[in-house]
């Protein structure tokens, strides 16, 4: 569906940090006191591209409901350097009338690392509706994006029962046959927060079978023990048990 070369127009990589690690705070130096809420406010409807992003930034680390509104008129900002500070900012301050906007900014979007951005922004939501979208950016985005989606699923576990069933499927198909070990490795830990929800019930034994399948068969030791962390994490009994016998025996 997208090409990786959409995220050349940025210069930093997709990886297993979190999406505000590469970026820089405002006061960088660190000796300056926090960003006044009220003058980043003002910038936000600023005409200079520069400042619409220094305060869209300073966003990211103030939670002020005010700035909510104009962070969701920025969403579609000509700068895609202001959509990504934008898109985290909103994961900073989440809000139920960013949702929408959010879902559309993801299928509007050219630029990669704006849509991981919007894909972390919708995770912290904790909305039903960004479900879809985020099923739908692991199952077809670029490496970086699919690597977030699959993160913020395990954001599903504060929606409702029903999501997190929606969301187990994709997550295990995705454990199974995603090509980067990376978002392999996050299916298998967001597959084991959704599992802490559930009760002993099919979806839970599938899901714990494919765990176990990826801890035993995945051809990358990084993913294998991340699905060996998520069964402990979760203590299924049965987990617990493959684990110990295959270890006792050395064949892992």
């Amino acid at each position: 569906m997208y090409d990786d070369d959409d995220l050349s127009v940025l210069d930093f990589e997709g990886d297993l940090e979190s999406p505000l690690d590469r970026m820089e705070p405002v006061d960088a130096g660190g000796q300056e006191p926090a960003p006044d809420p009220d003058a980043m406010l003002r910038l936000l409807e600023a005409t200079e591209t520069n400042q619409r992003m220094l305060a869209a930034r300073a966003f990211c680390e103030l939670q002020d409901e005010r700035a909510v509104p104009h962070l969701i008129q920025l969403l579609t900002d000509p700068c895609p350097l202001v959509r990504v500070s934008v898109a985290y900012a909103l994961g900073r301050n989440p809000s139920p009338d960013a949702v929408e906007p959010l879902i559309t900014r993801y299928n509007d979007d050219w630029n990669g690392y704006v849509r991981k951005g919007v894909v972390w922004a919708l995770g912290n939501c904790h909305d039903r509706r960004a479900l879809s979208t985020l099923i739908d950016a692991l199952k077809t985005d670029i490496s970086a994006v699919r690597l977030w989606a699959a993160s913020s699923l395990a954001q599903m576990a504060a929606v409702s029962y029903d999501a997190v069933i929606a969301s187990i499927p994709p997550l295990i198909e995705s454990m199974r046959q995603d090509p980067i070990a990376a978002v392999r490795s996050n299916c298998a830990w967001t597959i084991g927060q959704l599992c802490r929800e559930l009760p002993s019930n099919v979806v839970y034994a599938t899901a714990i079978d494919a765990l176990l399948e990826v801890f035993v068969e995945d051809g990358e030791l990084g993913v294998r023990e991340d699905a060996k962390a998520a069964l402990l994490k979760v203590g299924d009994p049965r987990g617990l048990q493959v684990i110990e016998e295959l270890e006792r025996e050395g064949i892992l």
